[in-house]
Formats: C-alpha cells, structure tokens, sequence
C-alpha cells in the first residue's frame, strides 16, 4: 500500500497538478492519487487562476501534508535526494531554484492568454504581444540552460524540477501552435517523449469534463 497521497486536478487543464505530478514521478515516489473534479468550484478557481492561493497539488506523507509545487519539490529532494531532482553543484541548484521560482511567481499573460488544455489544438493561432514576450523569455531561460549544461533537459541529461515545472509550458506550445526554433523543438518533443508524460496525456485525453471558460473559440 502507497504511504503517499497526492491531490490533484485535471490532467487537461490543471498544470500546477500536472507540475507535481510530474515531481513525485521523477523522485520514484510509490502514491496513490485523490483527483478533484474541475466542476468543483473550489476547483475551478484554482484553473482558472481565480483562487488567493494554490492548495492544488497537495502531498501527504508519513505524516506531512506538503502543498504548493515549489514546496512539493524541496519536499521530495529531501527524502529522495538521488533522485536528482536538484542538481549536485552548489551553483547549478541556485540557477535551477532560481529558474523554478520564475516559473512558480511568473508568466501571467502567457498562462491567460494560453491556458493549457491539451486535448485541444489551434493552429496559427494568433499570440498577443504580452504574452509573446513571456514566450521569448522563457525561450532565453532554455537557451541559456541548454548552452550552461549541455541538454537534452534544462540541467543536463537527467529531467529535474526545471522539467517539471516547464512541462506544462510545453504542452501549452503544441496546443497553441507556439513557432519555435531547432532547439526548442527539440527540448519540447524530449519532454513530451518521457514516459510520466505519456501517461499523463493519455489520461488527460480520457477526461470527459470540460471548463467552458477555457473552451472558447479562438
């Protein structure tokens, strides 16, 4: 029997659930999963970025009740420390807290203007000016990781926290049809091809909810 529960929402549309998620795998942390239906309307607030704070995903362990996905990951670094999921170099592990933090606190208006839904594909779809300079800077954040540690993932061969955390940017990019260079590409299909995301997009494709609020028609 799993000693961990994790709290989660949906896998269309709910990237803060899929970031831990996508932790726990990473750390090879045995868990049972506890998934709130997006009509709840709790639920709903959170996807929609409409909640004063997020309490979704959730993890319990031995004990700890850890929420917050910056939180989850530290969580799961100190008691699965060779995972890897930080990496060994002092200087690396700040670039990569720092990298993580930007995502945790940051991108509005790439995450309104492109909720991720990833049943969902929009091609030439139209990216606003706003949300193109996040698109840009988040294109700089890879670069400068991919030239600093040699790739294929953000801090080198191994998929860590950065991963994570930019996983569901990456979705988001395939969804709306995002223009990106040979190395972004490149780093969006190595992300999509890990085998925790192949299972979270098959399931997530097997949702039958839907939000209207992120169904509009672009």
């Amino acid at each position: 029997m799993a000693k961990a529960v994790l709290t989660i929402s949906s896998r269309n549309y709910g990237a803060w659930a899929l970031r831990g998620w996508l932790m726990a795998r990473l750390a090879g942390l045995e868990f049972t999963e506890k998934v709130i239906p997006p009509d709840d309307p709790a639920m709903k607030a959170e996807i929609l970025l409409l909640a004063p704070s997020m309490r979704v995903p959730a993890l319990q362990h031995e004990g700890v009740e850890v929420w917050d996905t910056l939180a989850i990951g530290e969580y799961l670094h100190e008691i699965r420390p060779k995972a890897g999921l930080l990496p060994p170099d002092r200087r690396a592990r700040a670039h990569c807290r720092s990298v993580c933090g930007e995502m945790h606190s940051g991108f509005s208006a790439l995450r309104s203007a492109l909720p991720m839904n990833i049943k969902a594909h929009f091609p030439g779809f139209k990216v606003w000016s706003r949300a193109q300079a996040d698109i840009d800077r988040i294109l700089s954040i890879w670069a400068d990781c991919f030239a600093r540690y040699g790739g294929p993932c953000l801090f080198g061969v191994q998929p860590c926290l950065a991963d994570a955390m930019y996983a569901p940017v990456v979705t988001r990019f395939l969804t709306y049809d995002v223009a990106l260079e040979k190395e972004g590409t490149a780093y969006c299909k190595r992300i999509m091809a890990l085998p925790a995301m192949r299972e979270w997009v098959a399931a997530a494709k097997l949702e039958p909810e839907e939000i209207d609020e992120l169904e509009a028609e672009f």
